[in-house]
Order: C-alpha cells, then sequence, then structure tokens
C-alpha cells in the first residue's frame, strides 16, 4: 500500500492529469484468467508441471555450456492433469521475427527462436507481468508504451502474447536510463530517492519535470520550459538514444530559477510546512510573504529557505564560529553599542528606518557601513549570511534585535577574558 501510495502521491505532486483510473492489477484477475483461458482454448498456451528442480538443472547446464538458460518445452505437447501443481506457459512461435519499429531506438528485430516459453501464470495461480500488462494495455487501448530500455527484452514476448490473443501491438518507445555521476545506472547508493522525497527536500514540480525532461531531450540550446512549451516542442522520436547522467547541482539551479519566478504568495504556502518541520509556526513572526521576499534570491530550495530562515523566528544556540572570529572582536565593540542605543529608540521599525539608523551610526563613527552592518547581522543572525541589514532587523523585530546584540556583547566580553 506504501509503494502504490508513493506513486500516486508523486502524480499528484508533478501535476499530470490520467484520463482514466487508477487501476488495480489485483482487482483484475478474473479478466487475467480470462485471457489466459482464451490463450489455452486456442492453443497458445499450455500446462507446465516441471518441478523447480528440473528447471534449476536446465539453467545450470546451460550456464555450464555457456548459454543463455531457457525452458526446453518438455511440457508443450504432454496432456497435464489441471489437479497437479502446475504452472501455465505462453507456447511462442517457434519461428519467425518479431520487428520493433521502437520510436527511440529504431527498428529492433528479435528471432522467436531465441525466445523460450516464458510463464504467465504462476503454481498460484497468479498471473504474472507480462500477461497483467498484455491484457491492460488491451482493454485501455493503448496506442504508447513509453518506457526504460531495460524492458527491451519483454517487447518481442509481449507482442507475440498481444497478437495471440488477436490484438495489434501499440507503438513502443524505449528510452535510456538514468546514470549516476560513475557511469553506471541510477540507484540509492547515488543517492536516487522517490519523487515525494524532492518534494520534501524543498524542490517544485515544474523544476523536476524541466530537468527529468530536458535530461534525455533537448530544443536547440533552451533549458527552461513551461509546461506548455514542452507539450507543443516535445517530440518521444528527438528523446537520445543515449543515456543521461544525473546532475544534482543542474537541478537545484533550475529549483532556484523557478523559486525566484514563482509568486511570494505560492511560495509562501509551500513554504509553511518546511518551517512547520522545524518546529516553527510562521503565524508567530513576522508575514510570511515577507519572508519569502527577502529569501527568495537566495535559497535553492525550500528546504533551504527555511533553515536561512529560521534565525527570524527564534534565537540561535551559539555563533557561527568562523563569522563570529572574524566578525565580533573588540573592535566590533563601539559600533554594537552604538546600534544597540540607536534601536532602543527607535520608533519608527521599518525598512528604510532601519537603515537610516545603521548609515547615521556608521558616519558618526567615521566607519565605512560595512564595518558596522557585518557585526550587527552576525549578532542578530548568527552568522555571515544574511538578506540586506535593513531587512534582517525588520524581519527579526526590536525586542530581538536588542537581545541579541546583547548576546554578541557578552561573547566579545568573554573573548576579552579569555586573551
Amino acid at each position: 500500500a506504501a509503494s502504490v501510495n508513493a506513486i500516486l502521491d508523486g502524480m499528484t505532486w508533478l501535476g499530470p492529469e490520467y484520463d482514466d483510473g487508477p487501476s488495480y492489477q489485483t482487482k483484475r484477475f478474473d479478466r487475467y484468467h480470462e485471457a489466459l483461458d482464451d490463450l489455452l482454448q486456442a492453443g497458445r498456451a499450455y500446462r507446465c508441471h516441471c518441478s523447480r528442480e528440473r528447471i534449476d538443472t536446465l539453467r545450470d547446464q546451460a550456464m555450464k555450456h555457456k548459454q543463455k538458460p531457457r525452458y526446453d518445452g518438455h511440457c508443450r505437447n504432454l496432456k497435464v492433469d489441471p489437479g497437479r501443481p502446475h504452472v501455465v506457459r505462453f507456447r511462442n512461435p517457434d519461428d519467425g521475427v518479431v520487428v520493433i519499429d521502437d520510436m527511440v531506438k529504431g527498428k529492433i528485430t528479435v528471432s522467436n527462436e531465441e525466445l523460450d516459453d516464458l510463464i504467465i501464470r504462476r503454481t498460484d495461480g497468479s498471473p504474472t507481468y507480462n500477461l497483467s500488462v498484455v491484457v491492460d494495455d488491451m482493454d485501455m487501448e493503448i496506442t504508447h508504451v513509453i518506457r526504460g530500455d531495460d524492458h527491451v527484452n519483454n517487447t518481442p514476448r509481449q507482442i507475440n502474447i498481444l497478437q495471440a490473443l488477436g490484438r495489434e501491438p501499440p507503438r513502443y518507445a524505449h528510452v535510456p536510463m538514468i546514470l549516476g555521476s560513475d557511469g553506471t545506472r541510477l540507484s540509492k547508493r547515488h543517492g536516487a530517492v522517490g519523487v515525494m522525497q524532492y518534494m520534501e527536500d524543498g524542490f517544485l514540480p515544474e523544476a523536476l519535470i524541466n530537468y527529468l525532461v530536458r535530461l534525455g531531450w533537448s530544443h536547440g540550446d533552451q533549458e527552461i520550459f513551461s509546461l506548455e512549451e514542452l507539450v507543443q516542442l516535445f517530440d518521444i522520436g528527438d528523446v537520445n538514444r543515449a543515456p543521461s547522467t544525473f546532475n544534482y547541482e543542474k537541478l537545484l539551479w533550475l529549483n532556484q530559477h523557478y523559486i525566484k519566478k514563482s509568486d511570494p504568495l505560492r511560495i509562501a504556502h509551500l513554504l509553511s510546512p518546511h518551517l512547520g518541520r522545524l518546529g516553527i509556526d510562521p503565524a508567530q513572526g513576522p508575514d510570511l510573504v515577507e519572508v519569502v521576499g527577502a529569501q527568495q534570491e537566495r535559497a535553492k530550495t525550500l528546504l533551504e529557505m527555511a533553515q536561512i530562515s529560521e534565525f527570524v523566528y527564534r534565537d540561535f544556540e551559539a555563533f557561527d564560529e568562523t563569522a563570529a572570529k572574524k566578525h565580533l572582536r573588540p573592535v566590533a565593540r563601539q559600533p554594537l553599542e552604538a546600534m544597540k542605543k540607536a534601536l532602543t529608540v527607535q520608533v519608527e521599525w521599518s525598512r528604510d528606518a532601519l537603515h537610516q539608523s545603521v548609515q547615521r551610526i556608521s558616519e558618526q563613527l567615521r566607519l565605512n557601513i560595512g564595518k558596522v552592518a557585518q557585526p550587527l547581522r552576525v549578532a542578530v543572525v548568527g552568522r555571515a549570511a544574511s538578506p540586506g541589514i535593513d531587512e534582517t532587523l525588520y524581519l527579526v523585530g526590536k525586542e530581538a534585535c536588542l537581545r541579541r546584540i546583547d548576546m554578541a556583547l557578552d561573547y566579545i566580553t568573554a573573548r576579552e577574558a579569555s586573551a
């Protein structure tokens, strides 16, 4: 159930709309058995009671002679008692070829002599994948099957089953697999995750769609595509035949682009759950849209935006060591004390008014504004990076700013005492 929900949740999040369903194969067993009976009655399938030991022996002998393991058709012409434990196998054509006009790979020809009689119903009565998907494709009138090229070997078998059931096969397009940085198939050891993990990591669905389509397809040098453009321009025949390598940094770049271009109100709505997972209630702080406005140009993901906005909502436990060593030195005491006095009597708590206060203190002390703003930023944020100092002070609020400046002054005092 969890894996099914993950698929459906991923589809809902990404946004593609489907025409029907979803359909569950576990609820279609009667239909599969009906198709299987048709194959049995037509002589295109047969019961097989070969034991696991016999099948293992066949495989071992083939491997010993460096041959491809395959069933030898022992039960093809035997009358097997339906009451005995058995599987049902598809009677593959003995000769001829299967021609696949693949929309990505081109023409693929497979000799039927290379295909053995695959199992289409197990001993417990359950249908196998290759039968189920064929019947599904028939009933749903599927015209195009687009899937990974790890399914190429299944295709000639499925075409033969379809034709045995009296249907013409759909068009097939087998797209290349995605590779990890080491050139092997992308897997969990490369950090590959499910679709919903990208949502939890703060990616926007349009960024992931744009990245995945662009990963194996191109339209000139264009990198950014709206969904409408993709629908208009995409052609499965233009998909690369060679596999592509997953580039996480490129995905981050695209995601940052879409975050920058998105409506701040939408980003605020999407950001709220990420703050909640950090134990932050956005309602207990400034307008979330204003927080987004301050961070929208800075964050590559919504999760990162939540993390770098944490200072807005609560005090930090300690100053970043590198930033504090550089900016909270004894020389910073004078500008910090001057800013504390100025902010204590600050009446208008607006960005413009706060900018003027910082500017005024820097002029009074005859310091470059950075000599005032940067120690102040580290004092209020705990680290050296944040939005502009006026924006930072405005979002943090007067009470918290004064409390954190005191923390910075205590830090400087302790540093002087240990010198």
